[in-house]
């Protein structure tokens, strides 16, 4: 079977796993250490989706920092917007 640009061929390694490539996890809008949800369809399909965090507010804590980046402390925080805001004054 010919592939397309929607279709992808993974390899299952000898413990049973894939990895998926860059491309399909930006695709999903996942990095690594994110959760994704797989569904089992009829027919020996299958369909994966990024999992959505539920209500929890602790879900959202990260999701803009990027992955070279360390959190930030309460301190460092409100030291770089006071920085700013006297620097606007």
């Amino acid at each position: 079977m010919a592939t397309t640009s929607s279709e992808t061929t993974l390899t299952i390694t000898a413990k049973g796993q894939i990895t998926l490539r860059r491309d399909l996890l930006q695709h999903l809008g996942v990095r690594s250490g994110a959760k994704v949800v797989l569904h089992k369809l009829p027919n020996g399909r299958v369909e994966l989706e990024a999992a959505h965090p539920g209500g929890d507010i602790e879900a959202a804590f990260g999701l803009l920092r990027r992955e070279d980046q360390r959190a930030l402390s309460v301190d460092e925080m409100n030291e770089l917007i006071a920085t700013r805001w006297a620097s606007e004054r």
